[in-house]
């Protein structure tokens, strides 16, 4: 029986020596003559975070983790390999989750369905997995039929926004025009958010194949990943990926003897938040300085160089295949009506486990944070969970008993925004988050319109006052009147959202505030007051 060893090779475990673990095996392997039976390979990210290098054997379904020195390899080998023992102390991180299945049991893994099973870095794995078959399918399918098929899943844009991705690519396919783009926005610049990043470095072919059915649905027939610079491993992945589909037919002219010719490549955001506005980040593609455009004209009619222009987030793209390879009803089998299909959060804060899950659209918030994040590490108590990123919504915790779907979460004033879930335990000051995220906004304005730029300035400087012991009693009055202006007039969404938790967090948590500017004091101990 051939063994496969797949180890979780992302940005991650990388920096944890991922790449010797792996070369560590081969030798031992070879070693005692098992290289033929026993395969050794990358793969993307098992999901969760700060647990050294982790890894998988297929087809025994065991996880070890963390996997940290030669002594560690060795043991793997003789006991699992050669003696047919699950090497125990090699599971700790993976208690709960010893085998593979439980932790893809206690989610639904759509769009990470070949994360954790394939190699990246090698087309042919991914095609031995019905790779490409969707856009196969698309191809024998009239542009017009792929579309419908698109509307009739009901999928929603999963950058935020949560606009119909049907409707979208049909106001592109019927505008006319003698060139048209398809964009993958991959500028994931939200704090706490690094959900597109697990779908680039565990399954690059799954956006080039999303991005090809989108050119072929509207008429397309050049594409651009638009990727912040920080995300080098995601961006290797995706060149070697884009090399392997050229080399084998999969873009470039008349793609598997049809009519449809589609060129993509990868471009480099210089890391600035506004640019993953859609005209900001079409602005930076042209070389021009990285500010909102005003609209209409909408991109989907004038985008890129003024001509049609669609533009989808990594994880809406990473939808497209299996949507074509299994159908429209087949995937609205997953969700609430409204809100179908899986989501991807990310896991991050006062968590025992962090990382990347994927949930179908209606689970509650509360399952998430306590089954498949294991709750609050140390037994602490919940303060608040900040949903959606930064400039998504503070919610309290009588409110995570809530399904995370756009028209559940719209009742309390939330939405799943960029799939972010940071959880803040009782030992966190709600002063000094709401600081933190009013320097953030304050550093990331482009500066364009005075609402954002003279806004998120002077928020911050009122909330560091207040967290010095030097607030005043009009503060609270000031910075709601500040915010609300904010929301009302900025130019696009950064200063629109970027009061967003700040403003919830007054209302909420009233008494910590006052504490702050009336008593001089932080509950928390967390601030340094100065007064």
């Amino acid at each position: 029986m051939k063994h496969r060893i797949l180890i979780a090779e992302d940005s991650k475990s990388l920096l944890n020596r991922a790449k010797e673990i792996e070369k560590l095996f081969k030798k031992e392997l070879e070693k005692r003559n098992l290289s033929e039976t026993v395969s050794v390979l990358p793969t993307g990210s098992l999901g969760y975070e700060d647990i050294g290098v982790a890894l998988v054997i297929y087809p025994d379904n065991v996880l070890y983790a963390p996997v940290n020195s030669k002594e560690d390899v060795q043991t793997i080998v003789k006991e699992h390999f050669v003696d047919g023992k699950v090497v125990k102390k090699l599971q700790k991180p993976f208690k709960r989750f010893s085998q593979i299945e439980k932790i893809m049991g206690i989610q639904q893994r759509i769009v990470l369905e070949n994360v954790g099973k394939i190699s990246p870095e090698d087309i042919k794995e991914y095609i031995a997995f019905d790779g490409y078959k969707g856009f196969e399918n698309a191809l024998k399918t009239s542009p017009e039929g792929v579309i419908k098929e698109i509307k009739d899943s009901e999928l929603r844009g999963r950058g935020g926004a949560g606009f119909p991705t049907g409707k979208k690519w049909e106001f592109t396919a019927k505008a006319k025009s003698d060139k048209k783009y398809i964009i993958c926005n991959a500028d994931e610049g939200e704090p706490g958010t690094f959900k597109d990043r697990t779908i680039m470095e565990g399954d690059p072919h799954r956006v080039i194949e999303g991005m090809l059915i989108a050119g072929y649905a509207t008429g397309a027939n050049e594409g651009i990943i638009y990727i912040r610079g920080e995300y080098a491993l995601s961006i290797e992945r995706l060149e070697n990926a884009i090399s392997q589909a050229y080399d084998l037919g999969l873009l470039g002219n008349n793609i598997l003897g049809s009519n449809f010719s589609f060129d993509l490549q990868v471009k480099k955001g210089a890391g600035a938040y506004v640019c993953g506005e859609e005209t900001a980040l079409l602005n930076s593609i042209e070389g021009k300085r990285g500010e909102p455009r005003k609209k209409p004209p909408y991109p989907p009619t004038a985008g890129l160089w003024g001509k049609p222009t669609v533009i989808n987030n990594v994880e809406t793209l990473a939808n497209i295949p299996v949507i074509m390879r299994k159908g429209a009803e087949w995937f609205k089998q997953f969700g609430v009506p409204g809100s179908y299909g899986t989501k991807l959060f990310s896991l991050n804060g006062d968590l025992n486990w962090k990382g990347v899950v994927e949930v179908p659209f209606g689970t509650n918030l509360s399952f998430i944070i306590n089954e498949i994040g294991g709750g609050l590490k140390d037994n602490l108590s919940l303060k608040a969970v900040i949903l959606g990123g930064v400039s998504g919504s503070l919610l309290t915790p009588n409110e995570i008993n809530t399904p995370v779907d756009f028209n559940s979460l719209a009742k309390i004033e939330a939405g799943p925004g960029s799939g972010s879930i940071t959880v803040l335990s009782e030992k966190r000051c709600i002063v000094d988050v709401a600081k933190n995220i009013a320097k953030f906004f304050r550093h990331e304005s482009c500066g364009k319109c005075t609402p954002c730029r003279v806004g998120t300035d002077q928020m911050y400087k009122i909330i560091d006052r207040i967290s010095k012991g030097q607030g005043e009693g009009s503060d609270i009055q000031i910075m709601e009147k500040l915010g609300r202006t904010m929301k009302l007039t900025s130019f696009c969404g950064l200063g629109q959202t970027a009061p967003n938790a700040i403003l919830q967090s007054l209302k909420k948590f009233p008494d910590e505030w006052n504490a702050h500017i009336f008593d001089k004091r932080c509950p928390v101990n967390v601030c340094r007051l100065e007064a």
